[in-house]
């Protein structure tokens, strides 16, 4: 039993509409579901990915209109690291993104809120989970997540839980791979400023379980390494558990036994406004309130 790597990255943005625009249009992924905050339905919860959001391809977006711009501190996500297929891939994201720097083998940019992304021409075994763009030729297309980079001030901390959980390596750099999939944890060290939750930043990185069982199964080893994870939660397309590790990176465990077309068409995914059954009797005031999005 291992973690298949990443399952999904979830971060805030003030703007909905500009966050779909930067997305869709720029990076070229998928809006594959238009639903909202399970837990505060009043505002979007926005899924972007590959054709049908594989596990291991999907960013998401709590909105949360008018927030302040967040600054990524100790214990927080700074950058999302996304595969691509070779340097070539690279020279096209580089042109393409404004603003964006080609160093190191990487090309780093940020978002319109000032969330950092880095693109890397990952050598792995692992499919690429790549949305169709009609901009984009697919030989360039992001290929999925490659891992996250969080501050961390004593990443030592973190190393038995980690290992607990089935992550290998030591110090800073940890991965987490199964039979399909692998995804990537790095720690840097953390700039003196405090971080500040808010737009532009990352509220959690989840890892990519197979069901409910191994979610309980791995709720017992995160207790056993000194979490405290949740019990299993149903997020509709996934179920999931949530625990800090030492570091103060918010972890999310998530079920890939779902999936986003268990209450719509693949053909149309992210077209319309989903809603969980405990929130359909919100729709008309929801229809109102909610800003219209171009998919």
């Amino acid at each position: 039993m291992n973690l298949e790597g990443l399952h999904h990255v979830t971060a805030i943005t003030a703007d909905a509409p500009r966050n779909v625009d930067f997305y869709s249009r720029v990076l070229g992924l998928r809006m594959v579901k238009k639903t909202v905050n399970f837990d505060a339905p009043d505002v979007y919860h926005l899924y972007f990915g590959d054709e049908v959001g594989t596990p291991g391809s999907i960013l998401t977006f709590f909105e949360f209109p008018g927030a302040a711009p967040g600054r990524a501190g100790d214990g927080m996500i700074h950058t999302i690291q996304w595969r691509v297929a070779d340097d070539a891939a690279l020279d096209f994201w580089a042109q393409r993104i404004p603003g964006a720097a080609r160093e190191d083998g990487v090309v780093r940019f940020e978002d319109p809120e000032g969330l950092t992304h880095e693109l890397v021409a990952a050598g792995v075994p692992d499919a690429p989970l790549v949305a169709s763009h009609p901009d984009i030729p697919g030989e360039y297309a992001l290929r999925g997540f490659h891992g996250v980079r969080a501050y961390a001030g004593a990443p030592e901390r973190s190393a038995g839980l980690l290992q607990t959980l089935g992550f290998t390596g030591a110090g800073a750099d940890w991965g987490a791979a199964g039979a399909e999939r692998s995804g990537f944890l790095t720690y840097d060290a953390p700039p003196a400023a405090a971080g500040i939750p808010g737009a532009g930043t990352v509220h959690h990185v989840a890892w990519s379980a197979a069901d409910d069982a191994e979610l309980e199964a791995f709720r017992g080893l995160a207790r056993d390494g000194g979490a405290r994870p949740t019990p299993i939660i149903d997020r509709q397309y996934f179920h999931s558990v949530y625990f800090r590790e030492p570091s103060g990176v918010l972890f999310e465990l998530a079920s890939r036994d779902i999936g986003f077309d268990v209450d719509e068409p693949r053909e149309t995914l992210g077209e319309a406004l989903m809603l969980p059954p405990q929130h359909e009797h919100l729709r008309a005031q929801l229809e109102q309130t909610l800003t219209p999005l171009g998919v």
